[in-house]
């Protein structure tokens, strides 16, 4: 299948489901919020699935590790290392949890798609403007302390191989004004799925998620660490890593 081949059958798929959206927004508008996210965490996850084996294919494998260690209870920041379009689908269908990320503001003019982020609790960013960027920031922790979780991407920018980036320790910053835990995800093989040859591709893709990292009532000098840990913490099942 053609990249633009697996675009128009996400439209597709997006359209099937849109009485499940629409039934979403129609809760929120009558203040229903925990029938609105029971609704959302029974349909993403499934959604997510369809994207990885609409890209990757039946060959596509995915092998999930640690899953134990995602609390049961409260919200977390899930801080993953990023290879490919496809890590935030594969970090859902793998947890079998919903969470929402920062997005391009951009995104919010593509309706399909900016609707179900919404419900998924996404924070879009405008990252030209300095005033919005701390409003969303606001948002973000907020959105947080409600108890939805979000992930973060600390490299910035997919690395589109099996390499790791340097940590953006700002990054961070969520998790500690949040005060909740920092899950640590490694995944390694997503851009097999895609970047690697530009073109849908089959995977064996390993996501593993780390015991969780306590960010409450820390000194200043305990939290300049954590970015560090964390960035070995993922690094260290990661094969082929240069020195």
């Amino acid at each position: 299948m053609t990249f633009s081949g697996a675009i128009f059958r996400t439209a597709c798929y997006l359209i099937k489901h849109q009485n499940i959206k629409r039934k979403c927004v129609r809760l929120e508008k009558k203040g229903d919020i925990a029938e609105r996210d029971k609704l959302v965490k029974q349909y993403v996850p499934g959604w997510a699935t369809y994207m990885i084996n609409l890209v990757g294919g039946k060959e596509t494998v995915v092998n999930v590790k640690g899953a134990e260690n995602i609390p049961k209870d409260g919200s977390v920041v899930f801080i993953a290392n990023h290879q490919s379009y496809l890590d935030i689908p594969l970090i859902i269908s793998s947890s079998r949890m919903v969470m929402g990320f920062i997005a391009k503001y951009e995104i919010l003019k593509i309706p399909l798609l900016s609707g179900w982020m919404k419900l998924m609790q996404c924070v879009f960013l405008k990252r030209k403007s300095p005033h919005q960027s701390v409003q969303a920031m606001t948002k973000a922790v907020d959105t947080i302390k409600k108890g939805y979780s979000l992930v973060i991407f600390p490299e910035g920018h997919r690395s589109r191989c099996d390499q790791i980036k340097q940590f953006h320790h700002g990054s961070f910053k969520l998790a500690f004004r949040s005060e909740v835990p920092i899950v640590p995800v490694t995944i390694d093989g997503s851009f097999h799925l895609y970047e690697e040859y530009k073109k849908p591709m089959p995977a064996t893709i390993n996501v593993t998620f780390h015991p969780p990292v306590k960010t409450a009532g820390l000194s200043k000098e305990q939290k300049d660490k954590i970015p560090d840990e964390v960035f070995n913490t993922i690094k260290a099942v990661l094969p082929h890593q240069e020195a």
